[in-house]
């Protein structure tokens, strides 16, 4: 047996360093996706490429981590979190070289392919690096320093870019990863723990299946959102569809299952990821449509936005620790539900700001929202991550990756539906989807305070228990 059967979490100051490397890697993760997206419009000119080709550069990147998430989080179950983590940190430092030497947009946006692998290697099994690193009592703070490294991270990412940018040349904002991903690999190596690995074999058909499922679904709700031909759209779900079914038919007869319809049947980790899909589509119809909604509604200038959603992620990052804590003495189903009420409340504030609003009318809304999400995160986290048995922590965390992916791409879509159907109104009408969906989210969460909603979490804690007892 490994160190990690024999103990609830590591010891101190491993448990320290081990948190750390996972935060490095997070960060890295995080801050390049915003880097990027802000540069583009600066490297499509630089390298001479039409606006079209070049968001291929952010297009890329996105359909490497849907397509990866779920089968190497299924490989982390196979051969250790711990070596996916580090692989993924491997492909990610070294494919920022690549990125930071690349002269041409192909080469780039190559390059930019292989960091988001790199990536989802990082991101499909931090959550479960976390439930191996804290003991059970604690993991729920473990997961608060989660949300809040990825909170600060979106925050500063275009801030990092612009600094960046203002006194260097864009292959810099490639090149800061490689002493970042050195130090992470160091202290990774050393301290993140070791776990036991699954005796089952990878399941190839099963992750061809699930890449053309949520690839190219993504593609096709991408697709709608931004008006391409009735057939096209049509054709794309047909695709998903059929591969989705198959997927779902193949994985029922499975124990280990790489789409973990396992953990699926269990209602606590069934309703929060309902609840996870449901918020983030309701945080990304918000951060894609405030920019356009306080410039064309309000005329405030690019830096004034950027300095009035600040206190947004500055909430979450308030709210996300001290949820962590708060779950120690109340369940998550009331923290999520009440944390989606007060987000409802300040995406719908925001809706109907005055006509001339002042700057600490805006301020309080943008905090309400983010404290509201805060409280949220942390708890239907560190739900999925324990409601599921602790041999398969790799199926949660993939699905807790997929779940905000999708609520991501889908809030995207219908922002882009809503501005072309309205350009007037339709930044409104965004923000007040996303009260609409956060509301969904606050009954999914309240529902697993039901009965029928903790049905199946108190099996794994008996489980888990007997477990530590044995060893």
């Amino acid at each position: 047996m490994s160190i990690i059967e024999h103990s609830d979490g590591l010891p101190q100051p491993q448990r320290n360093w081990a948190i750390l490397t996972i935060a490095l890697g997070i960060i890295m993760a995080v801050v390049d996706s915003a880097i990027a997206n802000v540069a583009l419009p600066t490297i499509a000119g630089d390298l001479d490429a039409s606006p079209a080709f070049s968001i291929w550069i952010v297009n890329g990147y996105q359909l490497a981590i849907t397509i990866s998430l779920l089968p190497l989080a299924s490989l982390g179950e196979i051969i250790g979190y711990r070596r996916i983590y580090l692989a993924g940190l491997v492909l990610f430092t070294l494919a920022s070289l690549f990125c930071a030497l690349s002269h041409t947009l192909p080469l780039l946006t190559v390059a930019r392919i292989m960091q988001r692998f790199g990536a989802a290697g990082i991101m499909s099994v931090n959550a479960a690096l976390v439930r191996f690193t804290y003991p059970r009592a604690l993991l729920g703070r473990g997961i608060g320093i989660n949300a809040l490294v990825v909170a600060i991270s979106a925050a500063v990412g275009p801030t990092i870019a612009a600094g960046i940018l203002a006194v260097g040349t864009w292959p810099y904002l490639f090149a800061i990863n490689i002493p970042i991903g050195i130090v992470a690999l160091t202290l990774g190596w050393r301290c993140l723990p070791h776990t036991a690995r699954a005796s089952h074999t990878f399941d190839w058909q099963s992750a061809a299946l699930s890449a053309i499922a949520f690839g190219i679904g993504i593609a096709a709700i991408d697709s709608a959102g931004h008006g391409e031909r009735l057939a096209i759209c049509l054709s794309e779900f047909a695709v998903a569809a059929v591969a989705g079914a198959l997927l779902v038919f193949r994985q029922t007869h499975m124990t280990s299952p790489l789409l973990p319809v396992d953990l699926l049947r269990i209602p606590i980790f069934a309703l929060s990821i309902g609840t996870s899909i449901a918020s983030f589509c309701g945080q990304m119809l918000a951060f894609m449509a405030l920019p356009f909604y306080l410039e064309s509604r309000f005329g405030y200038s690019a830096v004034e936005m950027g300095l009035l959603i600040t206190p947004w992620p500055i909430a979450i990052a308030f709210a996300a620790p001290l949820a962590g804590r708060l779950l120690e003495r109340y369940p998550a189903g009331l923290l999520g539900g009440i944390g989606l009420l007060l987000f409802a409340a300040g995406l719908g504030t925001l809706a109907l700001l005055p006509d001339n609003p002042g700057i600490a009318d805006v301020v309080w809304r943008m905090a309400l929202s983010g404290a509201g999400f805060g409280l949220f995160q942390t708890p239907n986290n560190r739900t999925m991550i324990a409601a599921a048995p602790r041999e398969r922590s790799g199926g949660a965390s993939g699905m807790l990756g997929t779940a905000r992916l999708l609520g991501q791409t889908t809030g995207a879509a219908l922002v882009a539906l809503f501005l072309a159907r309205s350009p007037a109104d339709g930044t409104q009408v965004s923000l007040f989807a996303g009260v609409g969906f956060a509301l969904l989210g606050a009954v999914l969460s309240l529902l697993r305070l039901s009965p029928a909603g903790t049905k199946g979490a108190e099996r794994v804690r008996v489980h888990e228990s007997q477990r530590l007892k044995g060893d």
